[in-house]
């Protein structure tokens, strides 16, 4: 799996989200993303990691062994 891959998925899954992914082992399989979209408000952090994972789908268990997530809206970043 690569970063784009990651990416992208997460991009189509996520209404309006801008997405960094990072292999943080270079192995392709250990990830690290952060992803920023206002689909995030009023929710919770719970909620917003199902999102992603949701978005990911079956990749997550089957071709991603680790994901740490940071999911924020606009204006969390912008702080």
């Amino acid at each position: 799996m690569t970063e784009e891959a990651v990416q992208l998925l997460i991009e189509e899954g996520i209404e309006n989200a801008h997405v960094e992914v990072a292999d943080t082992r270079g192995s392709g399989d250990h990830f690290q993303a952060v992803v920023i979209s206002d689909t995030f408000v009023d929710k919770s952090l719970v909620q917003r990691h199902r999102m992603v994972y949701e978005a990911l789908g079956s990749i997550m268990t089957n071709e991603i062994h680790a994901l740490q997530l940071s999911t924020l809206t606009k204006s969390e970043w912008k702080k």
